[in-house]
């Protein structure tokens, strides 16, 4: 067990740690800065890069708006989904899968948080030729999403990290695993 923490957990923990711990205090800067009323913005590089306060109850780029309780209950459903795939199906030893499971799990966390306490996603970072307004939780889970997606697809799925029940039962499965006579 505690070889299994070390092994598949420490890394991406540290990661969605870090990722959440940026959210949260680039957030509350934020408000702290811009006030708590949404449509407030302040020019950081004019005119490309803005801080504009927006208070998301949907989606990515603000799509579906007006059901936070929905995406609440989907968001943490995906997450619980996305650590079981992580350790199921990916090959959870690779420090780039995990380094990849950490910004998700972080980021989703962070817009978690936000929906449980106020109700949105604060989202702020405002590039003037990009669709959405966005937030620190978002780039992690975007960046980690593309950069995995890309691994995946580059060196695909390899040899899986799954426990040793289901390697022999995928051996049975071939042709190839348990000698035990069939009854």
């Amino acid at each position: 067990m505690r070889e299994e923490l070390r092994r598949y957990w420490i890394q991406p923990t540290i990661i969605a740690a870090t990722v959440l711990i940026a959210d949260q205090l680039s957030k509350a800067w934020v408000l702290d800065a811009l006030g708590t009323a949404a449509g407030t913005s302040r020019p950081v590089i004019e005119p490309w890069l803005s801080l504009t306060l927006v208070h998301n109850t949907g989606v990515a780029f603000g799509m579906f708006q007006g059901i936070p309780h929905f995406f609440t209950v989907t968001s943490v459903i995906i997450s619980i989904a996305a650590i079981y795939f992580y350790r199921r199906h990916l090959p959870s030893r690779s420090w780039f899968v995990q380094l990849c499971v950490g910004l998700i799990i972080g980021g989703a966390i962070g817009n978690i948080i936000d929906r449980l306490r106020f109700g949105y996603v604060i989202d702020f970072v405002h590039v003037s030729w990009f669709p959405g307004i966005f937030n620190v939780a978002d780039s992690g889970i975007t960046v980690g999403v593309i950069a995995l997606t890309l691994f995946l697809l580059i060196r695909g799925d390899g040899e899986r990290d799954a426990p040793a029940g289901d390697q022999a039962l995928l051996g049975t499965l071939l042709g190839g695993g348990s000698s035990r006579k069939r009854e």
